[in-house]
């Protein structure tokens, strides 16, 4: 598992944010990460 924090812009405002990255046993990646005070979401990817 991977923590990562990020900072950039969501419609001209400034955004920062935090997630983290995880490899599967099924071999996806699931990404979940959230808006510093604000909305998450869960990005997954399949090969």
């Amino acid at each position: 598992m991977v923590f990562f924090t990020w900072a950039g812009f969501d419609e001209m405002d400034e955004a920062t944010g935090d997630g983290s990255a995880e490899l599967l046993d099924d071999g996806s990646i699931e990404i979940p990460y959230a808006y510093h005070n604000g909305d998450e979401a869960i990005l997954k990817g399949h090969s």
